[in-house]
């Protein structure tokens, strides 16, 4: 069996490799000189890529379209594709209401849940509902599909944008598609674009299989089934949920209800008091007190406006002190701020597009100070914060022009109000 040239030398096409018994060839950009692994895989530079040595190309997601390695392969599958796509996807039947029977006739079950912000813990929410049901997660929630149980019944696949931009063949069983805002522009290069790969597993769902996308979109035809929603009444009505017996808020609060509308059609079940016991990740509106007894949250993972926007609504009855600020990825700010105005909040500028916040505050007439950094705006806030505002960190950009990680961030935070 001829095995498959793989794009990066990274998580995905390492476990690729891996499962295929080694002995592939990688092209990766970092790679300098020729070299062999411990695996007996060849790594090579990108530039040495000959389209014409290769019959199948398997990409790392994270290649962007004008990569010149995407744009010289002649036979490019995404990671969904190889192992979901075509021949290999042998459900091609779905129902609304499937007894656990038919997942031993169907393995896997696919789940994808995509979406700008909330992607990572409605993945893990279903999970936990379905893992008594043999559900396993992985994809861009860090296991690559290589490493997944082929003999699970289910897999719950958080899907980003840039896994979606490289399908051709694959397609879920349900997609779950959270709310989008514009995101990744410098790689998408277009909001449109950024839409359309949003909305690329409706081409090639099936007859049966369902699509719960927000409504609004620019949807393209397709044979899957098409629930539209656009906020969490409707979700309770459509699917007969009960909002009040859950115990979250705000964003998390539509996450929940989403996962456990997947639960309804799939196993008409509505497990509140298991949900209700799910323990989200660090760093999404993680609430602490300092010695004072005043609120903080840590909610560095915002790392795009859509979560900003959802962790100001959440606080929007007390006074906020906003760290905003980073790698904004260049897009477009303005919808945040008009979210902003009006409300009591004073913003505290950091990071790489500090320039643009101040001048956006300037344009719409929100209190702003600038920080610069992390370390400041947490003693700018310390001297303003009182016993019934919050601090909140919530950043609306990635964390890499200060910070290694978004948890990086986070830590930092959490380390700078404690010392306090």
């Amino acid at each position: 069996m001829n095995k498959p040239t793989l794009f990066g030398y990274g998580l995905t096409t390492k476990a690729i490799a891996k499962k295929l018994g080694g002995g592939c060839t990688f092209f990766d950009d970092r790679c300098e000189k020729t070299y062999t692994d411990e695996n007996n895989n060849t790594i090579k530079p990108s530039s040495e890529f000959n389209p014409d040595e290769s019959t199948l190309e398997i990409t790392t997601p994270s290649l962007p379209p004008k990569h010149t390695l995407i744009q010289k392969a002649k036979n490019i599958l995404s990671e969904y594709d190889y192992f979901l796509g075509g021949e290999n996807n042998a459900n091609h039947n779905s129902y609304f209401l499937l007894p656990t029977s038919s997942f031993k006739r169907q393995t896997p079950f696919t789940v994808w849940i995509s979406g700008t912000n909330g992607k990572t813990t409605t993945t893990q929410m279903l999970t936990h509902l379905l893992e008594k049901r043999g559900a396993v997660n992985g994809g861009n929630i860090g296991t690559p599909l290589a490493d997944l149980d082929e003999n699970a019944p289910i897999w719950v696949l958080e899907t980003s944008s840039f896994t979606l931009h490289h399908i051709h063949s694959a397609s879920p069983n349900i997609y779950l598609l959270l709310p989008i805002t514009p995101d990744h522009l410098d790689w998408h290069g277009t909001p449109e674009q950024y839409e359309a790969d949003k909305l690329k597993p409706l081409l090639t769902m099936k007859e049966g299989e369902l699509a719960l996308v927000p409504k609004g979109l620019n949807l393209p035809k397709t044979h899957a089934y098409v629930v539209e929603y656009d906020n969490n009444d409707f979700l309770c009505d459509y699917f007969k949920m009960d909002a009040s017996k859950l115990n979250y808020k705000g964003a998390f609060l539509q996450d929940a209800l989403l996962s456990l509308a997947i639960t309804k059609v799939l196993f008409d079940e509505t497990d509140y008091a298991l949900l209700n016991t799910f323990q989200r990740d660090a760093h999404r509106q993680e609430e602490f007190s300092d010695a004072k007894g005043r609120l903080w949250v840590n909610d560095s993972k915002a790392t795009n406006l859509d979560a900003t926007i959802q962790a100001i609504k959440g606080y929007a009855h007390r006074h906020i002190h906003l760290i905003l600020g980073g790698d904004d990825k260049g897009v477009d700010l303005t919808p945040l701020f008009k979210e902003m105005k009006g409300l009591p909040l004073t913003l505290y500028t950091i990071g790489a597009n500090n320039d643009k916040l101040l001048q956006l505050a300037k344009i719409y007439k929100i209190e702003a100070v600038e920080a610069k950094n992390i370390e400041t705006a947490v003693k700018q806030i310390d001297a303003a914060l009182s016993l019934k505002s919050v601090g909140l960190l919530s950043p609306a950009a990635a964390s890499f022009d200060q910070f290694n990680s978004y948890k990086h961030r986070g830590e930092t935070f959490i380390d700078l109000v404690k010392s306090l």
